[in-house]
């Protein structure tokens, strides 16, 4: 597996890194976008730092849920178009579902567990029978979610900066709390 971009901190509150899809994580990725093909497919995992530990339950922990969520659909969803209209492949899983954002031709969800401990090497946990990441620093006060891009990693950066400036510019992330 070859890291391309280790893990970053992004100015509006997310931790990410970028990926070449390694073969044995393949299998995983053909299932959720069909008639994709490997080459050249970056992924890129995202964790965001929560207040709160999200293995546990009650309504500010979902909540928190609810706002890093929108936090990550607005970050993916801009990475996404951009790539998109620069003609590069991207799409996005919904943490939630585990189901693709943009192709939505797919019923097989994604495993960000499972894909954060097979490209990053984080630990995994099973609390009350679902299996939880385990940030290095964070532990479960983390909130996983990917997205894919067939662009080049020199668009993908300049995508994702731009994407940052916006939203800065906007003051869309100051409705977040800084954790």
């Amino acid at each position: 597996m070859t890291t391309l971009l280790p893990v970053t901190n992004s100015v509006c509150g997310l931790e990410y890194s970028v990926h070449q899809c390694p073969p044995r994580h393949w299998r995983e990725v053909s299932m959720i976008f069909p008639g994709l093909t490997a080459d050249g497919l970056l992924i890129v995992p995202t964790c965001q730092h929560s207040k709160m530990d999200l293995v546990q339950t009650g309504e500010a922990v979902e909540e928190e849920k609810d706002a890093l969520l929108e936090k990550f659909m607005e970050f993916a969803k801009g990475v996404c178009n951009k790539a998109t209209d620069r003609g590069h492949w991207a799409d996005y899983i919904d943490p939630c579902s585990g189901l693709p954002m943009m192709h939505t031709d797919c019923t097989v969800p994604y495993g960000e567990v499972d894909g954060f401990s097979a490209l990053l090497g984080y630990q995994t946990a099973n609390a009350a029978g679902c299996k939880v990441l385990i940030h290095p620093r964070w532990g479960t006060s983390v909130y996983p979610a990917t997205l894919f891009t067939k662009a080049p990693v020199t668009v993908l950066k300049k995508v994702i900066e731009e994407v940052e400036s916006e939203t800065t510019d906007t003051g869309y992330y100051q409705n977040f709390v800084s954790i």
